[in-house]
């Protein structure tokens, strides 16, 4: 779809922009029409009966936006719930393995940088819906490095242990991401279609108010039309972005020692 191709190629404020421009300049150009071609539209009964539709017509609208915003909230945080477990789950892997002997250590790093690689090519393609072939079989290899290692004192063991249990959050982490990705896909198309259809009426309804002063009038129409544009543009699917670094609580850099994403604040064993 061309909404689809737009939110995952298009920089975010762009689009907006975009969007913004469109939507005002098309509602100050259909005003500059009316006022034009309908100059009955006007008197204080005329205005009597905009006030009254736009009144209902708006309290629908905030009602469904309402709806709209905690629904993606909770979207929003869920996402950023599974993206800090896959992230710290990694982080306490990189910590955990220096413990273990050196060629044990090699070993784990080359498998987290090479997973950290994999994921981040398979959280752009989350962006469509799909998951990386490359990233299960990084999974695997980093699965088998750790089943590979060699623990000899019990601070080892106890580590290997508890890596074990690390490895295992993040695998969920990112299945459950993965899922996500591929079933999460917002509110329904019913619900924009009446967040749009109750945006044009309201516009509809400031466009052939009756106001004597022309610049007012255009003022208040595109107030109005920023609003509508702002609440009603298409929106990225949060689970599918918030699994980068840049999600919430991850910073955008990574790891010297092992590549991976790190969660706000973490500092890695020397």
């Amino acid at each position: 779809m061309i909404s689809q191709w737009l939110v995952s190629n298009l920089p975010s404020w762009l689009l907006l922009l975009g969007i913004i421009v469109f939507v005002t300049g098309g509602a100050i150009l259909v005003q500059k029409v009316v006022r034009r071609r309908f100059p009955s539209l006007k008197g204080d009964e005329h205005n009597d009966v905009i006030k009254f539709a736009f009144g209902v017509v708006g309290f629908v609208f905030a009602f469904f936006l309402g709806f709209v915003v905690s629904a993606m909230w909770g979207q929003i945080g869920d996402a950023d719930g599974r993206a800090r477990t896959e992230g710290s789950a990694g982080v306490q892997l990189a910590r955990n393995s220096m413990v273990f002997d050196q060629p044990d250590r090699d070993n784990i790093r080359k498998a987290l940088l090479e997973y950290h690689q994999a994921a981040l090519v398979e959280w752009r393609e989350n962006a469509t819906g799909s998951s990386s072939a490359d990233a299960d079989a990084a999974l695997t290899r980093l699965s088998s490095a750790f089943e590979q290692v060699q623990a000899r004192t019990d601070a080892q063991k106890t580590l290997l242990a508890t890596s074990f249990s690390n490895l295992d959050s993040l695998s969920q982490a990112r299945t459950q991401r993965v899922l996500q990705a591929s079933t999460d896909v917002g509110p329904p198309w019913s619900l924009w279609a009446v967040i749009w259809l109750t945006s044009a009426l309201m516009l509809l309804c400031a466009i052939i108010y009756d106001v004597q002063k022309p610049s007012t009038h255009y003022a208040m129409v595109a107030i109005l039309g920023v609003s509508s544009a702002t609440s009603g543009r298409p929106r990225r699917r949060w689970n599918r972005s918030s699994g980068s670094c840049r999600s919430r609580g991850l910073q955008p850099g990574v790891s010297r020692k092992t590549g991976i994403c790190r969660p706000a604040g973490a500092v890695l064993s020397r």
